[in-house]
């Protein structure tokens, strides 16, 4: 047997699957990471502690599959897009006021660089129009920006700025190459012109970027899944159980991962038919087509940042699993809520959902359970279709209830307002040309049947799931195979290793007019804290 890993880092942990050729899961493990959050929107990582996280999960996933690691033909990595920075021996350099040298990633929702993202977007450069309009302070080269003002020493300092993707495979392969996907997406990187753009980063105040060459954010870029360097090093297949010399593809952000575990499992319909839905601590929207469609809010249109060859739209929510985690934690009663889902060996939300389905057995009671209780999940900014990192999340129908359904309507609605900001991407990119049939989700929040359910009835769409039970990292094994030359390219395998499992399609009649009414109730309270905002 020969078999494949996948490395996924999130925001709170690393993961690795061991796959075999045909995408069967054979084992994985999970490795929790460190995150220092401070005031003023701070979110920082260690990059070390990332890697031994990776190392970890990966040496125990092996001996779980029961696998010799002479039999690992491949590996890929895929990651949240965090940026890495490291000083010019290559060790970690201090993005933090704290000073501490460990605390060297910026993760991706720091929100610190909002005023430089505001300022980026002033100037109307055409770069923007791949950004769907206006760049994110989730991006990078805000992110860089901020810290040429307020850490000029550490800026000047600094020997590379990695995307975390391309920091795994430099620390495993020991080479500098960038992945198309990073550069595209969070970098602004031409893809289809094969350039960055100078003028750009002249007119932003990164000049200095431009004038080296950008040797220190990548200059020479693949597309995902190439082969790097002469695969693992010695040193990095030690640390990960592996043997020297495994072949390394060219990473992918976690979303986008997602992505390739899932879009390809239609073979007959094609990737533009099926939009990737990653439900995680954010959520992401991947739409795929094969000409360039500039939707205003909605980040792209990438070239071969996903499917190669293809162009990507990208939206999503910058809250989304986090959002319903917040609002579930705080509630009044979540204290005895989490006393009773500790007794059944079971987490806070995964307890609540089924407290939901024992209260609302369909479609229509899980409705009107919810009631008036609507939740505009916008606690980290909107970012599609409004890319608005200012925008404040709302909650109505509030009662002086304190019990266990109060609490549950109130996880009931925090879903469905994740399904009516995706309803709402999905509305606009249709005005734009952009008209999936269907969506497959993939993600940690998105694995229930039911809330699969609750999305399909809050976006009036229908919900695919695959047979795998871990998409993300399918697509992070499929770089290893494309790689290793196991399969000819990206899409090749995407065709052999992904399959569809199950489509629930939206309820009809009363519900689908309960939820009409909602998602109407949603879109109005969103405007009117956008004119408050405005007002203010």
């Amino acid at each position: 047997m020969t078999v494949f890993i996948g490395v996924d880092v999130g925001t709170g942990s690393a993961r690795a699957g061991v796959f075999d050729s045909t995408g069967e899961l054979l084992a994985s493990n999970k490795q929790d990471i460190k995150m220092w959050r401070t005031a003023g929107d701070i979110v920082e990582q260690s990059s070390e502690d990332i890697w031994q996280a990776v190392c970890h999960a990966v040496r125990t996933a092996i001996a779980k599959a029961g696998v010799s690691p002479d039999t690992v033909r491949g590996i890929g990595f895929d990651a949240a897009c965090s940026m890495v920075v490291l000083d010019r021996d290559m060790a970690p350099l201090s993005v933090s006021a704290s000073g501490a040298s460990e605390r060297n990633v910026i993760v991706w929702m720091d929100h610190r660089a909002t005023e430089q993202a505001e300022r980026i977007n002033t100037t109307g450069h055409p770069v923007l129009d791949f950004v769907g309009g206006r760049i994110s302070p989730e991006m990078q080269t805000p992110k860089l920006l901020w810290l040429k003002e307020h850490m000029p020493e550490q800026f000047a300092a600094a020997g590379h700025f990695f995307d975390l993707p391309d920091y795994l495979t430099w620390i495993a392969t020991g080479s500098l190459t960038r992945s198309a996907c990073t550069v595209t997406c969070k970098w602004t990187y031409l893809a289809h012109e094969d350039r960055w753009d100078d003028s750009y980063f002249e007119q932003i105040g990164l000049e200095e970027l431009a004038n080296e060459g950008f040797a220190r954010i990548g200059q020479k870029i693949v597309a995902p899944g190439t082969a790097l360097a002469n695969g693992l090093t010695a040193a990095a297949a030690q640390a990960l159980g592996l043997t020297p010399g495994t072949p390394v593809g060219a990473a992918l952000i976690d979303a986008h991962a997602g992505g390739v575990g899932t879009v390809g499992a239609d073979p007959e319909a094609g990737p533009e038919a099926t939009m990737a839905y990653v439900f995680g601590t954010s959520a992401c929207t991947m739409t795929t087509s094969r000409d360039p469609q500039k939707v205003p809010g909605v980040w792209g249109p990438y070239y071969s940042a996903m499917v190669p060859g293809m162009w990507l739209s990208e939206g999503g929510q910058s809250a989304a699993g986090e959002a319903i985690a917040h609002l579930v934690s705080t509630h009044p009663f979540s204290e005895e809520a989490k006393r009773a889902a500790h007794a059944k060996g079971m987490s806070l939300q995964a307890y609540l959902l089924q407290e939901l389905e024992n209260r609302a057995p369909n479609p229509e009671a899980a409705a009107r359970f919810a009631g008036s209780r609507v939740i505009v999940p916008d606690l980290l900014g909107n970012r599609a279709p409004f890319a608005d990192p200012n925008a404040t999340g709302i909650v109505s129908g509030l009662t002086l209830s304190w019990d266990m359904d109060d609490l549950v309507a109130t996880y009931a609605a925090a879903v469905y307002g994740v399904g009516y900001g995706l309803r709402q991407i999905l509305t606009v990119q249709a005005e734009y040309g952009l008209k999936p049939t269907a969506i497959v989700v993939s993600g940690g929040a998105g694995e229930s049947r039911m809330v699969k359910q609750l999305l399909a009835d809050a976006s009036d769409y229908p919900v695919f799931s695959t047979s795998s039970s871990e998409p993300v990292l399918l697509g992070a094994a499929i770089l290893g195979t494309v790689a290793s030359g196991a399969y000819e390219n990206v899409p090749a395998a995407m065709r052999q290793m992904s399959r569809l499992a199950d489509r629930i399609d939206p309820a009809e009649g009363v519900t689908q007019e309960l939820h009409l009414a909602r998602y109407h109730a949603y879109c109005a309270f969103q405007s009117a804290e956008r004119e408050l905002r405005t007002a203010l």
